[in-house]
């Protein structure tokens, strides 16, 4: 993810700042409160596209915010809502630390990444370059996700972006942790929705579908090998057992065969 440098935004004057964050509080609970939380994140860092799942303690995932979100639609959301979304480090990123915060994609994800098909097609495909998401608490133990991406020729976040954005975090989290704290709705549409995503297989052994998991997740056999206390060239044998009995060879089957 590399892009040419460019000029990142001024703290904007105290007063201009302050303006926007009354008018982002004053419609918590309505239609425009996005837009207008949109509009003063804007004052500290450009983006272009604002979105934002959420999850549930049983590992399902749901829409939180992607309403302008269209002709991509069944790339970024329907795909993801499907089972895609266990492979996003920010999903396991919340998993591991609940806490309201800001994250940083770039920071957080496995080596090999980009290299991923779930890269390719959520990332690539729809020209997402950088991101970084706002955690939410909700009620009943819901999480949620609320992201800022920059997409198509834009520069990636600067360091002066990323202290901006963090240092608003806390009143971020806290305004749009208002607006979508209840979460009651969901519990019935989980009724009705598709078994908790896993990855699972009954030819393959619980180290193997770790194994599968990490290599979905972007990590490379180094990566593998650190995170499983493992040697390299034991990762590599595993690797190649998993392909053997799977009958693949590439991690784009591997994808498909898992996520399709």
């Amino acid at each position: 993810m590399n892009s040419v440098s460019r000029p990142t935004a001024q703290m904007p004057a105290f007063d201009v700042w302050n303006a926007a964050l009354a008018q982002a509080a004053n419609a918590i609970g309505s239609r425009s409160f996005p837009d207008a939380l949109a509009a003063a994140l804007r004052l500290l860092s450009p983006f272009q596209m604002m979105n934002g799942f959420t999850y549930s303690p049983d590992a399902h995932a749901f829409d939180l915010y992607n309403e302008k979100i269209v002709a991509e639609r069944a790339l970024i959301v329907d795909r993801y809502l499907a089972g895609a979304f266990v492979l996003d480090p920010f999903y396991d990123a919340v998993r591991a630390d609940s806490s309201a915060r800001m994250i940083v994609m770039r920071e957080i994800a496995p080596d090999d990444f980009a290299q991923t098909e779930y890269f390719r097609i959520h990332y690539a495909t729809t020209e997402i370059l950088d991101e970084i998401g706002f955690v939410l608490t909700l009620e009943n133990g819901y999480i949620a996700v609320l992201s800022l991406s920059r997409t198509g020729n834009a520069a990636l976040f600067s360091e002066e972006d990323l202290q901006r954005l963090r240092s608003a975090a806390p009143l971020v989290c806290a305004l749009a942790g208002r607006h979508w704290f209840h979460v009651s709705g969901l519990s019935l549409e989980i009724k009705n929705a598709a078994p908790a995503a896993r990855i699972e297989h009954p030819l393959l052994t619980k180290r193997e579908l770790e194994i599968v998991t990490l290599i979905l997740k972007g990590h490379s056999n180094l990566s593998l090998a650190a995170v499983l206390e493992l040697s390299p060239n034991t990762v590599k044998v595993h690797r190649r057992q998993i392909y053997s009995k799977l009958n693949i060879s590439s991690q784009a089957e591997l994808f498909r065969l898992f996520l399709a």
